[in-house]
């Protein structure tokens, strides 16, 4: 039975690497991948997923108010699909995850989402929060604070190296933009002091 994956985390945990190792594992075994990710998001360059550590791979783009059921059934009707894989799932709208909804239940084909869960104000993405609620099974990609706990939380940091707490939900950036940290130093860093 096909099922739609959300892989989520905060920046910097390796969601793309972990992406692009699945597809890979899939094509060593002679099965067919699909790789889509966010027209919005070029800094791989234009129709690219691309890793921190060096490894990438062409994908299609996905665009606002694109409708993905038709787009993936119009794919496996050129040739078989075995999974499709989704980089900067967060930037799915909430319809676009019921289509992939869709196309796992009705076009029998497994989708895996690899995305971030929450900006940096800490607020959930709509496309995050719609994998949350229909994704049928979601692993978390791990990563760790400055003080070696869990990162579950981002921060934007501005020209001044101060953490943002307002702004554009969405930004494009790696490193010198956003820092992954655990939810007391987000507090912190963010002006909410923790006490004791």
């Amino acid at each position: 039975m096909a099922k739609l994956y959300f892989h989520y985390s905060t920046m910097n945990a390796g969601k793309s690497t972990l992406l692009l190792q699945a597809s890979h594992n899939y094509r060593e075994r002679g099965m067919q991948t699909y790789l889509l990710t966010a027209e919005l998001d070029n800094r791989a360059g234009e129709g690219r997923i691309a890793s921190r550590i060096g490894i990438g791979d062409a994908a299609d783009l996905f665009a606002p108010g694109e409708d993905l059921f038709t787009r993936i059934e119009n794919r496996l009707a050129a040739g078989k699909v075995d999974c499709i894989f989704i980089d900067e799932a967060q930037f799915l709208e909430k319809a676009q995850v019921w289509q992939l909804a869709r196309a796992v239940d009705d076009l029998n084909v497994p989708i895996m989402c690899y995305g971030l869960r929450v900006d940096f104000r800490g607020e959930l993405f709509p496309g995050s929060a719609a994998l949350l609620a229909l994704a049928d099974e979601m692993r978390e990609a791990r990563t760790i604070c400055h003080c070696g706990k869990k990162a579950t939380m981002v921060v934007r940091m501005g020209a001044d190296g101060r953490a943002l707490t307002d702004g554009a939900q969405i930004q494009i950036g790696g490193n010198e933009t956003y820092v992954s940290l655990c939810r007391r130093h987000w507090r912190e860093a963010t002006g909410d002091k923790p006490t004791g």
